[in-house]
């Protein structure tokens, strides 16, 4: 059975019709009981209330790709420029750290809060420029590179115990692996900490990540990703419609169905956490195709579907 043809689930709905160029960067607010998502190339963050279905979305002045909640109650915004720290209140955004913000070829792209309170962010060239782009980490107020020569940065997302973290250069068609240490940082080639008598390892002393799911031969390529309380990943699939629910060992055992060609990435919410919210994006497309809702946002209940299966909390992130 090929992936593409694994059991359909169901179909998300759409909540928001209103298009996203590229809608990306989905993750929930439990303290405000909303997802919030970007439109990185429309410059637009977006908040949905998921109990009255309340959406507000906000101009930006740049390219931003997460906005991820602080335990101060504002957000961290992850931009083309660097990280930013953003009033929730009244919406007024600073600097905090400066990353690439001298390169004009790069933005900010995927980006993911791990299980020890680190933000896994990366970047990318703005036309997709191959081996432009970098991974990095905030963790404890330092920010770290782990990876360089990336063309497309996407997938990230953790096991629930901390001690396995995910990516992908979508150009490559395959999903990675990686082993981290007791602090959530890539292993060292020896097997060793990342952080060794305070000094951090550089990207090439660390082990490669090993090859976990191929996805060469399928209609869709390998986008935005989240893992559930299982250990299972749930992929967003760029060019299938569908986002698929990967077991721990790498294989597609189920696929939600999305009205539009290009799912870019899938969070869960809600007070259960059994709310799937996805992304999708018009970007690059010439044509729109009669009855698709491509660039709509959908939500999916997995209470329903799969009764027991949920999300993962993601905590604030503390700055200090």
């Amino acid at each position: 059975m090929s992936r593409s043809a694994s059991p359909c689930l169901g179909e998300a709905r759409a909540i928001v019709e209103a298009p996203c160029e590229l809608g990306e960067g989905p993750s929930w607010d439990a303290r405000r009981g909303e997802f919030r998502w970007l439109d990185i190339l429309g410059r637009r963050f977006h908040r949905y209330r998921l109990e009255d279905g309340d959406h507000r979305s906000q101009a930006l002045d740049e390219l931003v790709s997460f906005a991820a909640p602080l335990t101060s109650g504002d957000d961290l915004l992850v931009t083309e420029h660097g990280l930013k720290e953003r009033d929730h209140a009244h919406g007024g955004v600073s600097p905090r750290r400066e990353v690439e913000a001298a390169n004009p070829v790069t933005r900010s792209n995927d980006a993911r809060i791990d299980r020890h309170g680190g933000l896994w962010f990366s970047t990318m060239g703005k036309a997709a420029e191959a081996a432009a782009g970098s991974l990095y980490r905030l963790y404890r107020g330092e920010i770290f590179c782990l990876k360089q020569d990336i063309t497309i940065p996407n997938a990230l997302c953790f096991s629930p115990d901390g001690r396995l973290g995910y990516f992908t250069d979508t150009a490559t068609g395959v999903v990675m692996r990686w082993a981290l240490d007791a602090e959530g940082f890539p292993l060292r080639q020896d097997g060793g900490a990342f952080l060794q008598d305070g000094v951090a390892a550089r990207p090439e002393q660390l082990a490669e990540p090993e090859p976990w799911a191929d996805f060469n031969d399928d209609p869709g390529n390998p986008d935005g990703a989240v893992i559930d309380a299982d250990g299972y990943m749930w992929l967003a699939l760029w060019g299938s419609g569908r986002v698929a629910r990967l077991t721990p060992d790498g294989e597609e055992v189920g696929h939600v169905r999305v009205n539009a060609d290009q799912p870019s990435c899938p969070a869960f919410g809600g007070r259960e956490l059994t709310t799937l919210l996805i992304t999708t994006a018009t970007e690059g497309q010439r044509e729109h195709k009669e009855g698709r809702q491509d660039g709509a946002t959908f939500l999916f209940d997995l209470s329903e579907a799969l009764p027991g299966v949920r999300g993962l909390d993601d905590p604030p992130i503390a700055l200090r």
